[in-house]
């Protein structure tokens, strides 16, 4: 396999787009065994997308982009305002409530930092934010969205590995909801400090929020029906993304009356870029696993592993700091279709529970989402702000102490996942 990753690294040198280096290194691989037929390559790019789950992704994709131009998002901002506007630095703190909520809509940490830089960013200028502090807080955050279900990065990882997308959509909820506290409460400490103050002066009345919350209560209702309708078995996760599909058209069009025929040829559009980029990858990524599987790579890092310790937390913190200097270099999802089948044995061999280890590895790998060089979502924001990446990790570096802290918290305390899985759908045997 040595040559297989000395190709892959030196495409990715020469600024080779990630699905074509990970397909060309992978068929090297067939080149340096003579005893494999050369059609296997086409096979397997072929047979990886013959997935029934994987039906998932671009409808959950679709749904999402439905359920943007359906008008919940305005109506989840106005929300978040009446919720956090009264708390320092107000509209702050609304993009974090915000990318709460919008986690059960876009499912796309890149999407919401997009739209809520452009639609928040302008105002966070005015009222005085620094440029860094505005970019971090709307990168950070987005980091929420890919715990709220439903997340296709945890859609791709139960596919591959074969978990309960059920329970893990379930699972990603407690970490979610801490990533945002926490960040709220790192926001408030640092407006503090820099003297940020409120959207409004003060709380709105019981009513009043009662009134936006009922606005939106479809906005709430989504990743509530997915899990119940996962849960008692009135469709599969593939099934699931189909009724998402149903559900925003119908709210779109029954409900809020926003979806227009142009807004939704707009939508289709948008899905098919977004589909053809993932489904790319995952042909991709089949003919470099063969290979992996083949030179009995994750029995050996196994080994390699369980030769430094049994102990599940330690190795847990080992694959964590191994999946943060990954995602420094490669894109988040890239990453889960590599080395989910690889690590999933290893977890399995000290009896950690796959749904526990699930959720913690999509987190750990969103950082990557901000970690230069690869850090997608940072150089969005930090385009968008015109500020540079030393400038919004100075400001916001207390931001990334807060994620790293909610998925060490995950390590030490299981019971953060599996909880709500277990009290959902029952604890597994």
């Amino acid at each position: 396999m040595t040559e297989v990753f000395a190709t892959f690294f030196i495409l990715m040198l020469m600024g080779m787009p990630v699905c074509f280096a990970i397909g060309i290194a992978g068929t090297v691989f067939f080149f340096s065994q003579p005893t494999l037929p050369s059609s296997i390559p086409v096979q397997l790019a072929l047979t990886n997308t013959q997935s029934f789950v994987l039906l998932a992704i671009p409808l959950f994709m679709f749904a999402g982009n439905l359920l943007n131009e359906s008008g919940i998002t305005h109506r989840l901002m106005r929300l978040s305002s009446v919720l956090a506007g009264h708390l320092r630095a107000g509209l702050a703190q609304v993009n974090t409530v915000l990318a709460c909520m919008m986690g059960g809509i876009t499912g796309s940490a890149i999407a919401d930092a997009t739209m809520q830089a452009r639609v928040l960013g302008p105002g966070m200028l005015e009222r005085g934010y620094a440029r860094g502090f505005a970019a971090g807080v709307i990168g950070f955050s987005s980091l929420i969205v890919t715990m709220i279900p439903p997340g296709i990065g945890l859609i791709l990882y139960g596919s591959i590995g074969e978990v309960s997308i059920g329970r893990l959509f379930a699972g990603g909820l407690i970490p979610g909801l801490f990533m945002t506290v926490g960040m709220m409460a790192t926001i408030s400490i640092t407006a503090k400090h820099k003297g940020y103050q409120p959207e409004r002066p003060e709380r709105v009345s019981f009513a009043e929020g009662f009134r936006t919350f009922l606005d939106c209560i479809w906005a709430f209702l989504f990743p509530i029906l997915l899990i119940a309708g996962l849960r008692f078995g009135f469709f599969t996760p593939s099934e699931a993304g189909a009724f998402a599909v149903a559900y925003g058209i119908i709210i779109g069009v029954v409900v809020y009356r926003e979806l227009t025929w142009k807004k939704f040829l707009k939508t289709l559009e948008e899905t098919v870029t977004d589909i053809g980029m993932v489904m790319l990858l995952i042909c991709m990524s089949g003919i470099f696993s063969y290979g992996l599987t083949w030179e009995q790579v994750p029995q050996q890092l196994a080994e390699f592993m369980l030769g430094i310790s049994s102990t599940p937390w330690v190795i847990l913190l080992i694959i964590i700091g191994f999946l943060i200097i990954a995602g420094m270099f490669m894109d988040s999802t890239v990453l889960i279709l590599l080395l989910t089948a690889i690590l999933i044995p290893v977890v399995k061999e000290v009896g950690i529970d796959l749904v526990h280890f699930g959720v913690i590895m999509v987190l750990t790998l969103t950082f990557g989402l901000l970690t230069p060089p690869v850090g997608v979502v940072t150089y969005i924001v930090c385009t968008i702000f015109e500020c540079s990446i030393s400038d919004l990790f100075k400001e916001t570096w207390p931001l990334f102490l807060a994620c790293v802290a909610v998925a060490i918290a995950c390590v030490f305390i299981p019971e953060l996942v599996t909880f709500i899985p277990d009290l959902i759908f029952g604890k597994q045997l």
